[in-house]
């Protein structure tokens, strides 16, 4: 029997809703064993020194291999937008369209409001901006970008009196960026203006980060860069299970049932089944796992699971 492990990361289970489970997955995932570990997906899956996430720095490191000791955190342009609920962060990262050129004229802005709190903020890539922080400046919790798209922004701002700061700054700067000609002319050009910063992912480098993979594929600029820095080869996702070896995959992303069946369950647990794999672990957001074995085909007696939401024997939500 082969071994290894197959990681399938993937949403909370509510963002399915009503959709249900092909009969082999429904099988599986009812007979395997079921645990709810605390912490917040992929953090949860690294060994990382200090108990830190510091996606700034793993991403600072890669983009322009200057992270060294300094203190680093994401400054990422963003599109916001007011509705009747409140302002909804609506576009970040390559949807944006930013030239390296209009990311400049944007930071050159910005500048003197970082500098006269003892920052410095750059771009090695236009649609990554940094900012270097003194030595011991305290961080609040900041929550991911991607966890924000779509959100309310106030929602997800830092908190706290150490996020005091942040907020404030934030609103400087959306004032920068609002009054900024450039947001002109990509209203005109039919662009998204960049009306907004998200600070997240704040921290230095660890000495030491882990993961148990061989190999990580994900769409997700900050897991692979935190990958690599464990040392792991990260690759694009591919369409569908690359069929062979032991991998974490980064499937956060999904909400459509069906290609997930077809293009990433059926091979994997075929693999299990077939001995190709040792084992497959199920990771969802809302923090749920599944740790499936081929000897859990013998658990006969679990009724199948054809709902998320209905949840798995044994859960509070309750069995099928």
């Amino acid at each position: 029997m082969a071994g290894g492990t197959i990681t399938l990361l993937l949403p909370a289970r509510s963002r399915f809703g009503g959709q249900r489970l092909g009969a082999s997955s429904s099988r599986w995932f009812a007979r395997g064993d079921r645990r709810q570990p605390e912490g917040a997906l992929p953090r949860r899956l690294f060994e990382v020194e200090g108990g830190a996430w510091p996606v700034a720095a793993a991403t600072r490191q890669r983009d322009a291999g200057d992270a060294g000791s300094h203190v680093w955190l994401r400054a990422d342009p963003v599109h916001v937008r007011p509705d009747i609920n409140g302002v909804r962060l609506l576009s970040h990262g390559d949807a944006l369209l930013l030239e390296p050129a209009e990311a400049g004229e944007f930071l050159d802005a910005l500048r003197p409001l970082f500098s006269d709190g003892g920052m410095e903020i750059d771009a090695p890539v236009p649609t990554r901006w940094y900012v270097r922080l003194p030595a011991g400046t305290p961080l609040p919790p900041m929550a991911p970008v991607e966890d924000a798209l779509g959100e309310d922004l106030f929602d997800n701002l830092p908190a706290g009196p150490e996020g005091r700061r942040w907020r404030a700054l934030l609103t400087e700067a959306q004032v920068v960026l609002h009054n900024h000609p450039h947001n002109t002319a990509r209203a005109a050009a039919g662009l998204a203006p960049v009306n907004s910063l998200w600070f997240w992912g704040g921290g230095s480098l660890p000495e030491r980060a882990s993961l148990d993979a061989a190999r990580v594929l994900s769409d997700d600029d900050g897991l692979r860069a935190m990958a690599s820095l464990a040392g792991v080869a990260a690759e694009p996702l591919p369409e569908a299970w690359p069929g062979s070896g032991s991998a974490l995959a980064d499937l956060r992303h999904a909400r459509d049932l069906a290609p997930l069946e077809r293009d990433w369950f059926a091979p994997v647990l075929s693999a299990l089944e077939h001995g190709h794999v040792g084992r497959v672990r199920v990771a969802f957001a809302d923090g749920l796992e599944l740790d499936l074995r081929r000897r859990h085909a013998l658990r006969l007696w679990r009724r199948p699971m054809h709902s998320f939401i209905a949840g798995l024997p044994g859960d509070p939500e309750g069995t099928e």
